[in-house]
């Protein structure tokens, strides 16, 4: 068994609002890229047993080499199970040579009522050892905070 990473927040909309943004090809583009990088969605079957193909890539790969090139990451990630206002399960497959990125790594995004919003919380677990846990935590938190501002902004 390998790695779990975890990340959480509370965001001010309700279960049904952050499903929503969690499960549009326009919303994924724009929040879920970590700070420092951009995503483009090349492939979108929104449904279990459906999924997505992100291309990120990075602002500035100087520092940051990339799992598929020295400026990206693509990833295939699948959806695992849908479970409207409560949760999305992904599997995601990097695409890499490097076998230390190598494997499935399962992305799950709870949701649960918290007062009047939404506390998401994101588990990551086989993460691939190629993959630094600060660095994943960092990202995951970057990316609930990308999807509070993009939900926050809209209400």
């Amino acid at each position: 068994m390998g790695r779990t990473d975890r990340a959480s927040r509370v965001i001010a909309a309700p279960p049904a609002t952050v499903y929503g943004a969690l499960l549009d090809r326009a919303s994924l583009e724009a929040w879920l890229p970590p700070d420092g990088m951009r995503g483009r969605i090349e492939r979108w079957d929104p449904r279990p047993g459906g999924g997505f193909r992100m291309v990120l890539t990075y602002l500035d790969a100087a520092d940051s080499p990339g799992k598929t090139s020295d400026a990206a990451d693509v990833v295939d990630v699948g959806f695992a199970a849908l479970v409207p206002s409560r949760c999305v399960v992904q599997r995601a497959v990097f695409e890499a040579d490097d076998p230390v990125y190598a494997g499935t790594m399962t992305m799950t995004w709870h949701l649960a009522a918290a007062g009047t919003g939404t506390e998401v919380t994101v588990t990551a677990t086989d993460v691939p050892p190629g993959i630094d846990q600060a660095d994943h935590e960092a990202g995951i938190a970057s990316s609930l905070a990308n999807l509070a501002a993009y939900i926050e902004a809209a209400d």
